[in-house]
């Protein structure tokens, strides 16, 4: 008597993953069994290599072309030929004065808005062109992370990185239309304000404008995440989820 198939082994690809959001979602999928590959500006924590399925972390700055093109290589040679079933763009930067105060349209360098939009904006689109043919294999699904402040001003968020997430949300439909094409699902998940290492004493009072009263988890948004990429969301497509608690409603 013949054993039953086995089932195929997921692998995702996700960037930003050394802490936050990104090494939540991390947690998710091992959790699953999926097969991880990931790439940050830092190495993954000590723990986590001890993960066996977080097969390879290889460090880039997604930001820089070249290192970009070099991770993309590196992420179709992980897979050796096999299929990718999710890829989440996580990656992004919000930067600030040295004093901490928000850069708007009046001030701070363009050049830094162009750095802005390189690793919140393009490397999303250039990951997911480059890693379509895998993507197909795996009918996957690829999750772009936005953010609340790409639809409404944000105290804190620069306009920078407000605008890269409303772009990228902008994107995320137009890839949803082509990649369904290669059978391919594309949406995007918008956190609000989320309990990370970014979150100090002056978010505090952002709670009174949160319908449910407190902060998410990044485990609620990798639970988000995570979901979008079973076969129960397998006709969403093109769609933007809010892990607000509701503040996106104000």
């Amino acid at each position: 008597m013949s054993s039953a198939p086995t089932a195929e082994r997921r692998s995702v690809v996700l960037t930003g993953a050394s802490r936050g959001i990104g090494h939540a979602t991390v947690s998710r999928f091992s959790k699953e069994g999926w097969r991880i590959i990931t790439c940050s500006r830092e190495d993954a924590p000590a723990e986590c290599r001890r993960d066996p399925n977080w097969s390879h972390h290889i460090p880039a700055d997604l930001a820089d072309l070249d290192s970009r093109d070099a991770f993309i290589a590196a992420a179709i040679a992980a897979l050796d030929g096999g299929p990718l079933h999710a890829l989440v763009n996580n990656a992004a930067v919000s930067p600030k004065t040295p004093f901490k105060e928000r850069l708007g349209c009046l001030n701070g360098s363009i050049d830094g808005w162009r750095e802005v939009f390189e690793l919140n904006f393009f490397a999303p689109l250039v990951l997911a062109r480059g890693l379509a043919p895998a993507l197909r294999l795996g009918k996957g699904s690829i999750v772009n992370i936005t953010s609340i402040a790409g639809h409404a001003i944000h105290p804190f968020a620069g306009s920078a990185y407000s605008t890269s997430k409303a772009a990228l949300s902008a994107l995320t439909r137009e890839m949803a239309v082509e990649f369904a094409q290669l059978g391919v699902r594309v949406n995007a998940v918008a956190p609000g304000e989320i309990e990370t290492d970014m979150i100090g004493a002056d978010y505090e009072p952002l709670i009174n404008r949160i319908p449910m009263h407190r902060m998410g988890t990044p485990d609620e948004v990798a639970a988000t995440v995570f979901q979008l990429c079973q076969p129960d969301f397998g006709y969403v497509t093109g769609t933007e989820i809010f892990v607000t608690g509701g503040q996106h409603l104000f």
